[in-house]
C-alpha cells in the first residue's frame, strides 16, 4: 500500500481510472486548527479491482491529474457524505466532480434511513465490516501507519459494491430521477464560496430587529474575512455567541463593549476590538429598507395541528415508499402548506408533489383520512 508521491504516478493511476465506468473517491483531512480543510489523503477505486492513496503532502507531487479526473465527464465519481470532499475538490480549482453520486443520499432514496451509516451500507450491501479505529487518527502526521492505510482503503473499495448495489435499487425502482433533484445541492458552487457577506445567515434565528441583523451583517463579514485571512477556524476569531450578543447589543464604545460578558477582559482594547466597533458603525450605516426580518414561528398558532398531521402523513408515505422522509419535506415545508396550497416549496412540485403533496392538500380539505390498522398509520382517500 505504497502512497502515490509524484506527480507522474499520480497521471498513471488517473490515466487508468479515467478508462472506467465510475470511480469511487474519499479524502482524508483536518481543519481543526484552521478555517481551510488541510488535505492529507486522497484515496480512489475503480470497479476493476484497481485501488490509489495519493499523498498531498509529498513536496513534489502536483494534483492536476486528480483535479482532471473529478472533471472528467467520461467518469462517475462516487462519494460517500461528499459534502466536506467537495468542498475540498472545490478549494483546488473552483470545479465539481462531473456526472457525481452520493451513496449517502442514494440510500435514502432507497428506503436506508434519514441518517444511515457508511458502516451499516458496507455491512447490508457489501457485506463486509470496516475497522473504524483509525478513523479520528491524525492523516496530517507522517509516515502513515498500515492500520490507516487499510482503513483508508477500504473505505472507497467497499464503496464500489456499495455504489453498484444502489445504482441498481434506482434503477428497479425508476427513482434516479429523485436523486438528481438531491445531486443539485452538492453539485452547486454557491454551496461552496464562503462569502463573508453572506456569512451573517448562520446566526440570524435570534434576530428580531432590522438593526440587530445589519449590524449582524457587518460583525459576521468582518469574522469571516478574518478567518479566512489568518487561516484559523472563526470561533479562534469571535465565538458565534460573542457576534450575537455584538448584534444585540450594539455597542458603540470601547466601554460597553468591554461591559458584554461574552468578551474576554481587555478584548476591547486591542486593534480586534477596534475593528468590532468599526464592524458595528457599519451596520448602523446599512440601509435596513431592504432587510427581511425573520419569521415568527410561521404555523405554531392555528395551523400547529395541521402541521402535526401533516408529519403524521409524511412518516406514513415514506414508510409505504421506503425512503426517507425528509427526502420528501422538511419541517419548513410542511408549515409552509399548512398555511399556503399554493406554496412555493419543492413539496408541491415535481415527483414530491405527486408521491406526498398532492396527499397532503387532500388531508387539508377533507379529501384524505388517516387511520390506525396492525399498529400502523394507513392512510384512507375518502369520496
Amino acid at each position: 500500500m505504497d502512497l502515490i508521491s509524484t506527480t507522474s504516478e499520480l497521471a498513471d493511476a488517473c490515466a487508468r481510472f479515467a478508462a472506467q465506468s465510475f470511480v469511487t473517491v474519499d479524502t482524508e483531512f483536518m481543519r481543526e486548527t484552521t478555517y481551510y480543510p488541510k488535505l492529507c489523503l486522497i484515496q480512489m477505486a475503480a470497479p476493476d479491482g484497481f485501488a490509489a492513496l495519493v499523498d498531498p503532502l509529498a513536496k513534489d507531487l502536483d494534483l492536476k491529474p486528480f483535479v482532471d479526473l473529478m472533471a472528467d465527464e467520461g467518469v462517475v465519481k462516487v462519494f460517500h457524505s461528499a459534502r466536506q470532499d467537495l468542498e475540498i475538490i472545490w478549494l483546488m480549482g473552483e470545479l465539481l466532480p462531473h456526472p457525481f453520486f452520493d451513496t449517502q443520499v442514494a440510500a435514502m432514496v432507497c428506503g436506508y434511513g434519514d441518517s444511515v451509516s457508511y458502516e451499516q451500507l458496507v455491512n447490508d450491501l457489501a457485506k463486509a465490516k470496516i475497522d473504524k479505529s483509525s478513523r479520528f487518527t491524525d492523516w496530517s502526521r507522517r509516515p502513515l501507519s498500515d492500520a490507516q492505510l487499510t482503513y483508508a482503503l477500504s473505505d472507497v473499495t467497499h464503496l464500489v459494491k456499495v455504489y453498484e448495489a444502489l445504482a441498481k435499487q434506482l434503477i428497479e425502482t425508476d427513482r434516479g430521477a429523485w436523486l438528481d433533484d438531491e445531486m443539485a445541492v452538492l453539485t452547486s458552487p454557491d454551496t461552496y464560496r464562503a462569502d463573508p457577506a453572506l456569512a451573517w445567515r448562520r446566526l440570524s434565528g435570534r434576530m428580531r430587529k432590522a438593526r440587530e441583523i445589519a449590524v449582524l451583517m457587518e460583525v459576521a463579514a468582518w469574522r469571516e474575512r478574518e478567518a479566512q485571512t489568518r487561516n484559523v477556524p472563526r470561533g479562534r476569531i469571535l465565538k458565534d455567541e460573542a457576534v450575537i450578543d455584538i448584534a444585540s447589543s450594539a455597542p458603540r464604545s470601547i466601554e460597553a463593549l468591554g461591559r458584554l460578558r461574552t468578551i474576554p477582559t481587555g478584548f476591547e482594547r486591542s486593534r480586534t476590538g477596534a475593528d468590532i466597533l468599526a464592524a458595528v458603525e457599519q451596520g448602523f450605516a446599512r440601509d435596513t429598507t431592504d432587510i427581511k426580518l425573520p419569521e415568527r414561528g410561521r404555523s405554531r398558532g392555528g395551523n400547529a395541528a395541521v402541521v402535526e398531521l401533516l408529519k403524521v402523513l409524511l412518516k406514513a408515505v415514506a414508510e409505504e415508499e421506503g425512503i426517507a422522509p425528509k427526502i420528501i419535506a422538511t419541517v419548513d415545508d410542511l408549515e409552509a402548506i399548512a398555511d399556503d396550497d399554493h406554496a412555493d416549496v419543492p413539496v408541491l412540485q415535481g415527483w414530491r408533489r405527486s408521491l406526498f403533496g398532492e396527499k397532503a392538500l387532500a388531508l387539508k380539505t377533507g379529501r384524505l383520512a388517516l387511520s390506525t390498522e396492525h399498529g400502523r398509520v394507513v392512510v384512507r382517500e375518502l369520496s
